[in-house]
């Protein structure tokens, strides 16, 4: 089992988004990752990197305060530690290059600011307009997610909501017509969300298999899936809308590709 060792005098958030998307470009399933957050002393940095030494693996490392930032680099360096400094040369750069001093404030990601609020309004508005349960919600929406069953409609919403935006998210149905209020929107509004129809058999079936259903069950069939694809692609044709491809595609990925035309 490899280790690698996430560390932050804040929670660790930034520093662990970053290894586990570099964990993604691996067949890295022997991987673990420990994080360690609030770190204050440099008794706790040591006692890190000795035991990162300890089992072979590796820091990745977001301290803002630069004596712990240089504990970090000169303790890995005594012990031969690969310990990857994640924010000190983006702060670097920002001084270089703008002449200005960072605050060293830790944490200040996370304060409680006006974003924040926003934050946790979005996701409250996300969560109740998810799978269509308020259609009338769209309106206020920033975003609107449309696709058949299984598209990543609910988990790719929470993860923009997250972000800031009110995403509301309605599931395509042949046997259902869709709500007039999608023909209103502006179309820049509406994503469309499609899948490689073997791919979404797959899904499908891996759900029913969770849930103890019959895996021979019409709705994980390829021509059941066939079927739905069509009838959301004849539907985003009419509406107008973009239209992404979310097969083999992290939600991360994803929302990348939403966001770059925003």
């Amino acid at each position: 089992m490899h280790t690698i060792f996430v560390c932050s005098d804040a929670v660790g958030e930034t520093a662990n988004t970053v290894v586990q998307a570099t964990i993604r470009q691996f067949n890295a399933s022997q991987v673990q990752v420990r994080r360690y957050g609030l770190i204050r002393t440099e008794d706790e940095v040591r006692s890190i990197v000795e035991e990162a030494f300890r089992v072979n693996g590796f820091i990745a490392y977001t301290l803002v305060l630069p004596e712990l930032r240089e504990m970090m680099r000169q303790e890995a360096i005594r012990v031969n530690v690969n310990a990857i400094d994640i924010m000190g040369p983006m702060m670097q750069a920002f001084i270089d290059t703008f002449k200005d001093s960072p605050k060293r404030k830790v944490g200040l990601l996370y304060q409680l600011d006006e974003e924040y609020y926003q934050r946790v309004e979005a996701v409250e508005f996300t969560v109740n307009s998810d799978d269509g349960k308020d259609p009338s919600a769209m309106k206020q929406a920033h975003m609107v997610l449309i696709g058949p069953s299984r598209t990543s409609k609910t988990p790719l919403s929470i993860y923009l909501a997250h972000k800031g935006y009110k995403v509301a998210n309605y599931p395509l149905v042949p046997e259902v017509r869709p709500p007039s209020i999608l023909y209103e929107l502006d179309p820049k509004k509406l994503i469309g969300l499609t899948m490689n129809p073997d791919y979404l058999v797959r899904i499908r079936t891996e759900r029913l298999k969770a849930v103890g259903l019959p895996f021979g069950a019409k709705y994980a069939t390829g021509e059941r899936v066939e079927e739905e694809l069509a009838f959301a692609m004849k539907l985003y044709q009419e509406l107008g809308c973009s239209i992404i491809d979310v097969s083999g595609k992290a939600i991360e990925e994803t929302a990348g590709l939403i966001l770059a035309d925003r």
